[in-house]
């Protein structure tokens, strides 16, 4: 179909209408085009050419909007790589909702659905448009069409894009590496200057506080509330601040399957360096088969030959100790737990789940299975239940079903058309506090001939009155504490000696997401901000009553070859160290801040790792090479942490300069 130059968003300019497309100038606060066929069409699949005219990487999203609404119901959010022609697939199946993450055509980058589900028939507005940016931008958009089958794409540009190192073969910047000579020297330097323990006086092996003796040692890390304020302790007893960084490990997983002709060298699969290729799938489901290869090994492979992985494990734990941090986070290779002179936190390896689920990972937490499965699950803590190292397990990552905010999970069972353990439980419910299907009609504003009319698919059955809405947050509020609270008990009789770390919610969706609290140690939640003040703030205001870890945050830039900045964006990698500074410091200052992770130790793959995220966000590069400009910031921030803590210091005044994310 040829685009209509007048379908074009407010701000946006037409350059130049192309034999198939267009080519737009869009304002820095988003612009593109508005696509009114997207709701009339039939077709499964919507399907278009982009490609940004910029250097740097951009998002784009689809937004559907519903009668009576001024903010779109569903929004699908899409990574582009800088100038080549990305092809992009909307598959009309994504707007019921159940999948978070589709997986992205090879040559474009990550996807995601933000929203709640929409129907097609229900949408009047469709807006495909740039998200906010630092600059005007130039895009063209081409070929845009409606298909009942999975459409073809063209062969990708003949185009170079990552040199033999994992490095952007298109950029250059001062501490780019160009040689195996270059590299060698870059990795036997930083291996020689390894020393043990940390570099600040006042700090205990373990990386807490000597001089801020908090009680008696327990042999384990442990928390302690003093005086309104929340504190982790060493082993020792001491305070501990758990100054961290997440993904520490010897791998970048650089997604190549589908863009082997944007590789300067494509690795023999059968010589040397083809023990850094992985294939699989990301999911079961997916139809691509993922091929992954590891640049950041094969770096290492180079200099050190088979010794590789041992001197990475000391070349690594020294560094992380240099640079001030006390903590491994998520993610992390298991070969340094307990083993480099870095406490540690770790994760339940599986989160337990049920043959059928509730909306999208929301098992059927009410069932036999679920709490067999949980069972099951906690054994995988066994092995490491003595280890003094540890400081303590997040159970899991971001519930993907906790994304739609003030999702009533409950409505989800209702919509859901199999006959579940928790749909039949709260059918029991509602017949216990109603007696009668009159009594539920009354309250509800509903036609029920039976209850067993509720076994049926029910369409948002929370918006029937405001009864139906307070029953189904009561019964929805049981569901989350039991999802909670059922792994939580069966970790603690596994692993009594370390602290459950809570669930590392991507965000407070709705305030039921706290319900369970009680069960951890200490809750967690992942905070990309500027200042996480209020975010800390906001789970003590909800009543919980725990230390608050900072899982994930992270600051991106521009200026050193990645293309995009990650969910937070400065100028600069010494902006980015400002950023961190103050960051971690603004967590120390508050009363329940107990620790925050950085995410995460080295850079993303410009073509994208294993879901097309391909962020400028490491502490050190692919090369393994540390932003010095950064780590000085981090280093300063480390060796006050212990006074911001105690309140005898103030945080870091200087903040960066933001600018808007380059993220997906």
């Amino acid at each position: 179909m040829i685009l209509d130059p007048l379908n074009v968003t407010k701000g946006t300019e037409v350059l130049e209408v192309l034999e198939n497309g267009l080519k737009l100038k869009l304002p820095k606060d988003g612009g593109g085009i508005v696509m009114p066929e997207l709701a009339a069409r039939t077709e499964r699949y919507c399907s278009y050419y982009i490609k940004v005219l910029e250097e740097h990487s951009m998002a784009f999203q689809l937004d559907l909007y519903e009668e009576g609404h001024e903010e779109p119901t569903f929004k699908l959010r899409t990574g582009l790589l800088p100038n080549v022609k990305s092809f992009i697939v909307i598959d009309t199946e994504l707007l019921h909702g159940q999948v978070l993450f589709p997986e992205p055509v090879a040559g474009s980058l990550k996807m995601v659905c933000h929203g709640s589900r929409i129907k097609r028939e229900a949408i009047v507005k469709s807006e495909l448009k740039s998200m906010p940016c630092h600059h005007e931008l130039t895009i063209e958009i081409t070929d845009m069409i409606y298909t009942d089958e999975y459409p073809e794409r063209e062969e990708l540009a003949d185009v170079i894009m990552v040199d033999r190192f994992g490095q952007n073969a298109q950029r250059e910047w001062p501490e780019k590496i160009h040689s195996e000579e270059e590299l060698k020297a870059l990795l036997t330097a930083q291996l020689a200057r390894v020393k043990e323990g940390y570099p600040f006086e006042n700090w205990s092996k373990w990386g807490g506080a000597l001089d801020m003796k908090l009680k008696d040692g327990t042999g384990f890390f442990s928390s302690i509330k003093k005086d309104g304020r929340w504190w982790l302790t060493d082993p020792d007893g001491n305070a501990f601040f758990s100054f961290g960084c997440d993904c520490v490990r010897a791998f970048s997983d650089s997604r190549v399957d589908g863009v082997e002709k944007w590789l300067e060298e494509v690795p023999d699969p059968n010589g040397p360096f083809g023990q850094f290729y992985q294939y699989g799938k990301w999911r079961e489901t997916d139809p691509r088969d993922m091929v992954l290869y590891n640049f950041m090994a094969a770096n290492l492979y180079r200099v050190f030959g088979d010794d590789w992985q041992k001197n990475w494990e000391k070349m690594c734990a020294g560094m992380l100790r240099e640079n001030g941090f006390n903590t491994i986070g998520n993610w992390s290779d298991e070969a340094l737990y307990g083993t480099c002179g870095v406490p540690y936190v770790s994760r339940l390896p599986e989160f337990p789940s049920t043959k059928v689920r509730i909306f999208r990972d929301f098992p059927d937490v009410l069932s036999e299975e679920y709490r067999e499965n949980a069972a099951a699950c906690a054994e995988a803590l066994r092995d490491r239940k003595d280890d003094p190292w540890q400081i303590g397990y997040f159970l899991r990552n971001e519930p993907a079903w906790a994304f739609v905010d003030d999702l009533i999970i409950a409505d989800e069972v209702l919509y859901n058309e199999t006959m579940t353990v928790c749909k039949a439980e709260l059918i029991k419910t509602l017949k216990d506090k109603y007696g009668t299907v009159d009594a539920l009609n009354e309250a509800w504003e509903t036609a029920f001939t039976s209850f067993e009319d509720l076994e049926k698919h029910q369409e948002k059955a929370s918006a029937y009155s405001e009864q139906a809405q307070k029953d189904l947050k009561e019964f929805s509020v049981r569901m989350v504490r039991a999802y909670v609270e059922i792994p939580s008990k069966a970790c603690r009789a596994v692993d009594p000696n370390h602290m459950i770390l809570g669930m590392r919610w991507a965000w407070i969706s709705d305030p039921d997401l706290t319900a369970g609290w009680e069960n951890f140690d200490v809750f967690s939640i992942n905070c990309y901000a500027v200042d996480p003040s209020d975010s800390v703030q906001h789970v003590a205001d909800l009543g919980v009553d725990l230390p608050v870890m900072i899982g994930e945050f992270h600051f991106g830039a521009l200026d050193k070859g990645l293309t995009a900045t990650g969910l937070e964006a400065v100028r600069t990698q010494n902006e980015r160290g400002i950023a961190i500074r103050h960051y971690f410091e603004c967590v120390a200052a508050h009363p329940y801040g107990v620790g925050a992770h950085y995410f995460q130790c080295n850079d993303q793959f410009l073509l994208g790792r294993f879901d097309g995220e391909n962020y400028n966000i490491g502490v050190f590069d692919i090369c393994c090479q540390p932003y010095t400009e950064m780590t000085g910031h981090i280093v300063a921030s480390a060796e006050h942490i212990y006074e911001v803590a105690a309140g005898t210091k103030a945080p870091a005044e200087e903040i960066a300069e933001s600018i808007p994310m380059i993220a997906y």
